[in-house]
């Protein structure tokens, strides 16, 4: 029932810099925690960021200082700033979303989901 768009992916030289941006639809309550993700090629999945519905924020080691995560709570879409790209950011980066479906006509939220997006393909060479 939720649907996670991605868009912002691509190829860029080490230094540079990405913006990737996932919206969430469907018959959503709220959304407490939306965070991104990734996968290179034969490693495990691993957290790059995550964002709750206050703003509070949480960052792998690897990333911190260089890539900022963001949220519109009224779009319901999340954002990831990459700024100062290496190789080894390369990877296949998933969207996610974490909350309560919506209840039609119903003052209490429903059953909790979880969604992920199709993955966007970021690729960091010279």
């Amino acid at each position: 029932q939720v649907q996670l768009v991605e868009s912002g992916g691509g190829s860029v030289q080490p230094g540079g810099s990405l913006r990737l941006s996932c919206a969430a639809s469907g018959s959503i309550f709220s959304i407490n925690v939306m965070g991104w993700y990734r996968q290179a090629p034969g490693k495990q999945r691993e957290l790059v960021a995550t964002i709750t519905s206050g703003g509070s924020t949480n960052y792998a080691d690897s990333v911190k200082g260089r890539f900022t995560i963001s949220r519109d709570n009224s779009k319901n879409t999340v954002y990831l700033q990459m700024n100062s790209l290496k190789p080894e950011d390369t990877a296949i980066y998933y969207c996610n979303a974490d909350g309560r479906l919506r209840t039609i006509g119903a003052y209490y939220p429903g059953p909790t989901f979880t969604s992920w997006g199709q993955g966007t393909q970021v690729t960091v060479s010279s």
